[in-house]
């Protein structure tokens, strides 16, 4: 089993940064491709970056590109996991959630997911 923890989320408003982090715990012998998904109340869940296990490719969903910026520690071994988001804006509020997975993909069937942390922008 692999446990997943978010951090990082809080208040900030609109133009402002914030960078959540997901630590990985348990059976990481293998490395794994890692995304974010959030969801805003009322809504879905939705993708919103994901990172290669290999930290050679990442993907980006188009609200989100050229503000977020996903990567993952050097250390494959921790296989921790970071969001950087800059020049926020008050629709990016939402519950934001860490995934891994063997697969690297886009959809919401990720096998492993934290319990989410939130991000509120205030206009």
């Amino acid at each position: 089993q692999v446990q997943l923890v978010e951090s990082g989320g809080g208040l900030v408003q609109a133009g402002g940064s914030l960078r959540l982090s997901c630590a990985t715990s348990g059976r990481t012998r293998r490395t794994y491709n890692m995304a974010w998904f959030r969801q805003a109340p009322g809504k879905e869940r939705e993708f919103v970056a994901a990172i290669h296990w290999s930290g050679s490719s990442t993907y980006y969903e188009d609200s989100v590109r050229g503000r977020f910026t996903i990567s993952r520690s050097r250390d494959n071994a921790s296989q921790t996991v970071y969001l950087q988001m800059n020049s926020l804006k008050p629709e990016d509020t939402a519950v934001y959630y860490c995934a891994a997975d063997s697969s690297f993909q886009i959809k919401n069937d990720y096998e492993y997911w934290g319990q989410g942390t939130q991000v509120t922008v205030s206009s």
